[in-house]
């Protein structure tokens, strides 16, 4: 049987998911002050991240349409799958849904499934990849469903921040704690929540003593690592992205490890030289 994948654009496409036609990557939009940047191929992360910098204003995004899912539905496949951002951020999740069901009137008999990812960035790539594991290990369509929403359940994403100016930008810092923070140099060590929301797990001085923290409670907090695949996603510093992992496996064996440069909206949200690791 043959199927699909829309993942949305906050999901790193691996070099390999390029290649897949059975991949689709359903790009969100950005917008600082006048300018639009479409989360595809065509983004242009070193402009975005100067655009960004540049403006006092803070840096929306737009979720695809529904009938963006429902064109990638749609495509005379037996079974589809949607991998979106965590339905706590972002309206993606809800117009796979109506999309979704605009096409079972149509199709009553195909196969359709939204995972929330209640995560973003490489934490929904990794769910692709499940997805895809499972599809050619030949399980059914609900067999797939069940593993992937149990995979999703056991996932822990990380993240740290090298600056906080999008977060003063939209609200969610004040002013004073943001000036406070920079002058300070303390970086928010953050974690992905069991219900897809956002919660600061730690902090510390300078960008180094936070990623160590940050391996620290990852490597502390995985159960089975050697099971699992490590993913980190970096904002323009792969240096930085490639030093983490290798702190990691200084300490644990993991299945495999996947390494991306940041996409649009995780550069939006990461800003330049943030790192986002799921495992």
């Amino acid at each position: 049987m043959s199927y699909v994948i829309v993942m949305d654009s906050c999901g790193e496409r691996t070099e390999e998911m390029k290649k897949d036609s059975r991949i689709i990557s359903a790009p969100l939009t950005m917008q600082v002050d006048e300018y639009a940047f479409v989360d595809d191929d065509t983004f242009d992360q070193l402009d975005f991240l100067q655009k960004v910098a540049d403006s006092p204003n803070c840096p929306t995004s737009a979720c695809p349409a529904p009938d963006y899912y429902r064109q990638a539905f749609d495509c005379g496949v037996d079974r589809a799958y949607a991998v979106t951002l965590s339905a706590e951020l972002s309206g993606s999740c809800n117009s796979a849904q109506l999309a979704k069901k605009l096409v079972l009137e149509d199709h009553p008999d195909m196969k359709i499934h939204v995972f929330n990812s209640r995560s973003a960035s490489i934490g929904e790539t990794l769910i692709t990849m499940k997805i895809q594991e499972c599809e050619e290990a030949g399980m059914e369509f609900e067999q797939v469903v069940e593993t992937v929403e149990n995979y999703i359940q056991g996932k822990n994403t990380y993240f740290v921040l090298e600056n906080l100016e999008t977060l003063r930008k939209n609200g969610r810092l004040s002013n004073l704690k943001a000036f406070v923070a920079s002058a300070l140099k303390i970086k928010p060590v953050m974690r992905g929540t069991q219900e897809g929301t956002i919660a600061q797990l730690d902090q510390a001085r300078g960008i180094n003593k936070a990623l160590v923290k940050m391996v620290n409670y990852l490597v502390e907090e995985v159960e089975h690592p050697e099971e699992k695949v490590l993913a980190i996603s970096h904002c323009n510093c792969p240096e930085r992205g490639q030093m983490v992992a290798n702190a990691i496996l200084e300490r644990i064996n993991v299945k495999d490890v996947v390494l991306v440069n940041a996409g649009g909206v995780t550069t939006m949200y990461a800003n330049d030289g943030g790192i986002v690791a799921v495992i």
